[in-house]
Parts: C-alpha cells; sequence; structure tokens
C-alpha cells in the first residue's frame, strides 16, 4: 500500500458514540471521526508536512501550539481540546507532527462516555489525569485506569473497544494521544502500568519506549514519553535518543522555558533539528514529553 493511501486508511472511519454507564445505551454522535487528509503527491515523504502561512506559529525547526490556539468540542457530555486536526476541528497546519497524530486533552462527564467503536493500525495512549476511566475491549481485557497510570493498545490489525467514566459523581480527566506505528497489521495488545509519582519529581521518568524491556511500556514506533514535576528552578537537558526524532512538549499545568521560548497550562512546542535541548522550570510544572520520529 502507497504511504499517502495508509494514512488516509490510518485516521479515516473511526465512529465513536456516546455511552451511559447506567443506561448502557450507546447514541451514534460522530466525535471520533477524523477529516481526510488533504490529497498528497503518493510519492511524497510524509512526516512533518505543516502547510504555512502568514500568521503561522511555525519557525525554521519549531512550532507552537498555544492552549488557547486549539480546536475546542464541547459535547455536553464530553469537552476535548484538541491539538491536531480531529472531528470536527480541521486546520491543515495541524494535521500531526511527525508520527504524532492525536493529542486530545477530554474531560468526560460523570457516568457517560465512548461507546464500542473500531481502531486499526494506530498506537493509542490514554494518560489518566484525575478520576476513573473504565475500558473494555475485543481483547477481553477489562479494568480501570486512574491518575498515575498509562494504558497503551497497539490496534494493529483492529479492535474495538469502550471507554467511559465509571464515577457518577465527577468527572474525569484524560489525554488521549494517538501515534502512527512503523509496523503495519501487528497483533492488537493491550498494556496497562502503574508509575511511581517519586520517580518523576525533578526529572524525566521515561513511560513509553520502543522496547518491551525497557522502563515503561512500549509502542510499535521509535518514540520515548516521559513524564516531569518539576519545581521552580529546575533545570534539565534532554538528549534526543534518535537522530531525526523531533521533541513535542505539553505543559499539564506551571509553566517551562523550552530553550527560549516560554510555556504555560496546556501549551504545546514542538522541535526537530535538535541533538539536545534544555528546560528550566519557571514555575511550579508538570510536562509530558514526547519525542516522536518525523519522518516515517
Amino acid at each position: 500500500m502507497k504511504r499517502a493511501d495508509f494514512l488516509k486508511k490510518g485516521i479515516l472511519g473511526t465512529g465513536v458514540f456516546a455511552l451511559s454507564a447506567t443506561s448502557l445505551k450507546a447514541l451514534a454522535n460522530n466525535i471520533d471521526e477524523l477529516t481526510p487528509l488533504e490529497p498528497m503527491d503518493p510519492n511524497q515523504i510524509i512526516g512533518f508536512n505543516h502547510l504555512p502561512n502568514t500568521q503561522s506559529k511555525i519557525m525554521e525547526n519549531t512550532v507552537l501550539h498555544l492552549a488557547n490556539t486549539r480546536g475546542d468540542a464541547n459535547h455536553g457530555w464530553l469537552h476535548s481540546k484538541h491539538t491536531f486536526s480531529f472531528a470536527n476541528y480541521y486546520n491543515p497546519e495541524r494535521m500531526h507532527f511527525g508520527a504524532l497524530r492525536v493529542l486530545n486533552d477530554d474531560k468526560v462527564a460523570a457516568g457517560m462516555g465512548f461507546g464500542t467503536h473500531p481502531h486499526d493500525n494506530m498506537e493509542i495512549i490514554s494518560i489518566p489525569l484525575s478520576g476513573d476511566l473504565e475500558h473494555k475491549d475485543s481483547m477481553g481485557n477489562v479494568g480501570i485506569i486512574q491518575n498515575g497510570e498509562v494504558q497503551v493498545m497497539s490496534a494493529g490489525t483492529g479492535i474495538t473497544h469502550s471507554e467511559y467514566n465509571h464515577n457518577k459523581d465527577k468527572e474525569v480527566k484524560f489525554l488521549q494521544i494517538w501515534v502512527f506505528p512503523n509496523k503495519r497489521n501487528v497483533t492488537p495488545r493491550y498494556d496497562q502500568i502503574q508509575l511511581k509519582e517519586e520517580d518523576r519529581k525533578n526529572k524525566l521518568q521515561q513511560i513509553i519506549s520502543p522496547n518491551a524491556d525497557d522502563a515503561g511500556t512500549w509502542i510499535h514506533q521509535d518514540a520515548w514519553f516521559h513524564l516531569g514535576t518539576f519545581d521552580k528552578g529546575h533545570k534539565e537537558t534532554y538528549q534526543v535518543k534518535k537522530q531525526g526524532n523531533g521533541l513535542y512538549f505539553f505543559v499539564l499545568s506551571g509553566s517551562i522555558k523550552v530553550g527560549d521560548q516560554i510555556l504555560t497550562d496546556r501549551d504545546g512546542f514542538g522541535l526537530w533539528d535538535l541533538t539536545q535541548i534544555d528546560i528550566e522550570t519557571m514555575k511550579d510544572a508538570e510536562v509530558l514529553l514526547m519525542e516522536v520520529p518525523m519522518q516515517f
């Protein structure tokens, strides 16, 4: 299959439903469907392919996604902020950052959630921020993920799953992240790990890598994810693990300076063509750092 066709196929047809945990009745709403990519030259190398315009925040080797510029979708039961084009939010400059395709900042109302829906050939990562997210899938996995845990699914040849708020009295907040895989049609897999909070205090805690024997869990891509909880004044230098990879910072809270760029709550910042970057904490902060291939 041509790469352009692969990318189109990989982000189409993912219908999702609203689910009440009390009634278990699903209502179609197409929230999780992605807008197709624009027609592309099938021979081009797809990777970092943002399309600059006169008001672009894309520089020579950086891109800035301020929190208030994200797509905003409020469905009542679901309030989602989209860093990249997703569902009814479409921005040709925000199709993906290298292999990082989706970064959704989701809030799900009490007792509601996503009914059973399909995925294939995508690495799907969920990072709960508060509350309890209940999961069920076609591989037989049933469980609850909470803050301090990370869930990974390799959709591979195809899976169906549902996710909903386990609680009837409070919302659940989580990050939904999709990464293009480097292998197609693998056997679907599921993993869920518990993180130690002390392992990210004033340091970067690896939560995802390409290696099943390394720290954290793993995915089918040469990508490394880290979480860090930093005190004001802390300084850190991150070394890029694989030549050609880019870095995408997402600030969960507080403020940091990456190189010369200051970021605050929910800002995103991507860099490429570098071997290392200095990080300084301007205000007590919690940060997600994702290293991903820029071409794949």
